[in-house]
């Protein structure tokens, strides 16, 4: 079952202008370095087989602009998640087109994809509340959006606002408390896609310190003693997916603990900064992604009432995947953008007809 709520207009457009500039900077940026040429470049484009999503579309004889009404609607699902991006490499038996699927934006507005009388798993877009905030009313959550939508709905974890991805809710306080219980025990299976500063290395790693919330600069870090009062372990599984050009990976984390910015706190301390972190990363990493490029992808857990296994894997989120692609192509070093750089694309942007 998939149901929507659309988060306001003004934050939708103030995103999609940041994304528009720091990928013309990007591309600029990029296109400036050592592009592969001849023999080499057609041999890069040749590498990748599968069929891009617009054409599997065209292929089920819809037109170019009926796919992307299809598109853009939320009428087009792969692996059982909305998506809006056409130019995503997939695999056509797991593309679905729902006619009768609500209308929705893929990316910008809450889906449900479980539902029964005792929980919900919904995919939260990047730029929403996990749970209401005090002095922000004006942000729509997770929670009220369930609640809204189901007639009930009780917080069990949440995502940071610009992270995107699965999350479960608890539709009754029983379901709440025994969802917390089997979190508490670590028998929650949960994982996040990266996209991070640096070549990661091809061996996977752990990486188990005790976080506190103040490392000193007022911001949350691993303590120097694990003796240190407030001090909790975090464990992070940690996996290199694929390099992406010279300096740039994707990286899988999953998670044995989940404490608060584990993910983002482990990537960085090792010297890979998601890009786009606005807390820990450096100014350069932090530049080149138009949010954090945090995506929660995989969720699985035995359900605490019919002891059935639920099971989600999302694919990443369309803005993620067209970064992920955008970088991929990149052969130069990767640094970010000047701002003198990033002002002039601005101009060139509003000089476009």
């Amino acid at each position: 079952m998939i149901s929507l709520t659309s988060a306001p207009k003004i934050r939708d457009y103030f995103l999609f202008a940041q994304h528009l500039v720091i990928n013309i900077a990007l591309k600029r940026h990029f296109n400036n370095s050592n592009r592969p040429r001849g023999r080499s470049a057609h041999l890069e484009e040749s590498r990748s087989a599968a069929p891009r999503l617009i054409d599997v579309l065209r292929s089920l004889n819809h037109t170019n602009r009926e796919a992307r009404e299809l598109l853009e609607t939320g009428k087009v699902f792969y692996r059982g998640f909305p998506t809006a991006d056409g130019g995503r490499e997939v695999d056509p038996a797991r593309v679905v087109v729902q006619m009768s699927a609500p209308r929705l934006r893929p990316n910008r507005d809450l889906a449900i994809i479980h539902r029964d009388q005792h929980m919900a798993v919904v995919y939260k877009p990047p730029g929403m509340l996990s749970v209401s905030s005090a002095g922000r009313h004006d942000v729509r959550s997770v929670i009220g959006v369930v609640r809204h939508l189901l007639g009930a709905a009780f917080p069990v974890h949440r995502l940071d606002e610009s992270t995107s991805g699965i999350m479960m809710v608890a539709l009754t306080e029983e379901c709440q408390r025994s969802i917390k219980e089997i979190l508490f025990h670590h028998h929650v299976e949960r994982g996040y896609l990266a996209l991070v500063s640096g070549r990661f290395p091809d061996q996977p790693c752990t990486v188990r310190t005790q976080l506190v919330r103040n490392r000193g600069d007022g911001l949350r870090g691993s303590a120097a003693d694990g003796d240190e009062d407030g001090a909790r372990e975090a464990v992070t599984h940690l996996k290199l997916r694929e390099h992406l050009g010279r300096n740039a990976s994707l990286v899988e984390a999953r998670l044995e603990t989940g404490r608060t910015h584990q993910v983002r706190i482990h990537l960085n301390e090792k010297g890979y900064p998601i890009l786009g972190d606005d807390l820990y990363a450096p100014p350069g990493a932090k530049r080149l992604a138009p949010r954090l490029a945090l995506h929660a992808y995989k969720l699985e857990i035995e359900h605490p009432f019919t002891g059935e296994k639920l099971a989600f894997e999302a694919p990443l989120a369309d803005d993620l995947e067209a970064l992920r692609r955008l970088l991929l192509r990149q052969r130069g070093e990767f640094r970010a953008p000047s701002r003198p750089a990033l002002q002039r694309k601005r101009s060139v942007v509003r000089r476009r007809p």
